[in-house]
């Protein structure tokens, strides 16, 4: 099953974006848990909505829908004031997700803002211990980041670092979602040498931790620390790259998400040529 999917909007409600979803031939979907620019002015759903999306994805066979935190969220900042209103909203979302049987939880891990990289890496799994439990039915992930500025995740090593700090009893609760265009813009050459970046993800973390994908190309050259999304086949990767990386074994069970720069229709085409590319 090649499930594959893009990031829809919340706003006309929770089983309207499953029906879009449908309407343009995908069957896995990303969403944002909150208005991503003011999270705490975003209403809360209606628990009917919710379980008539539930109801919808199980009966259509859906990859488990990824919700995605606000990018303002930043869980390894240097100001305990903003590191104490990330875990709120995190903690408030995490327990809504239980409505969502099987769902997954994405965000970026943070910027350490000048107070180092380990320092922040502290502070990411600190958050998790307090906010993940051994009872949760979400999968909460680390994403894949291009390491630009005092960013966290660019590079496996951090990812695994973080994931080693968590207590024994939460850690099959998280793992990792890896975003195409992060990844090459960080430096590894996922579209030209799939294989050996992935051997690389599996030695350092664990292909076992990896549970989702963002499908992205990348408007900069390899290694640039820049994250700029591109269309499918119009950037760096180029689509002999990303065909590699849709066909390749290590991922074939995973769900792929589109974070492309497109609207519904843009994303429709991209979900069809992929789904073509993929078949051949």
């Amino acid at each position: 099953m090649f499930y594959l999917g893009c990031h829809l909007s919340v706003s006309d409600g929770y089983e309207a974006m499953g029906k879009t979803a449908l309407a343009i031939g995908a069957n896995a979907f990303q969403y944002f848990t909150r208005n991503p620019r003011a999270p705490r002015g975003s209403r809360p759903p209606d628990p009917r909505d919710v379980t008539a999306l539930s109801a919808l994805l199980t009966e259509h066979g859906f990859a488990p829908a990824l919700a995605h935190a606000p990018y303002t969220y930043n869980p390894a900042s240097d100001k305990e004031e903003i590191r104490a209103s990330t875990r709120e909203l995190m903690e408030q979302e995490l327990r809504f997700l239980e409505a969502l049987p099987g769902s997954m939880y994405n965000f970026h891990p943070g910027c350490h803002v000048g107070q180092g990289t380990e320092a922040g890496i502290g502070e990411i799994a600190e958050l998790l211990n307090a906010i993940v439990t051994p009872e949760q039915q979400t999968t909460v992930l680390l994403e894949t980041m291009s390491g630009k500025g005092s960013e966290i995740g660019g590079r496996f090593e951090e990812l695994r670092e973080i994931l080693d700090r968590l207590r024994p009893e939460i850690a099959g609760r998280v793992g990792v979602c890896l975003d195409t265009c992060h990844v090459h813009d960080a430096g590894y050459p996922i579209a030209q040498d799939p294989d050996a970046v992935l051997t690389e993800f599996d030695r350092v973390i664990g292909l076992g931790r990896l549970h989702a994908i963002h499908l992205n190309d990348s408007k900069n050259p390899l290694g640039a620390h820049k994250d700029r999304h591109e269309k499918i086949g119009e950037g760096a990767l180029t689509l002999d790259g990303i065909v590699r990386i849709i066909r390749h074994p290590a991922l074939a069970a995973l769900p792929f998400y589109l974070e492309t720069p497109n609207e519904v229709d843009g994303y429709a085409r991209e979900i069809a040529q992929l789904r073509s590319l993929r078949a051949d």
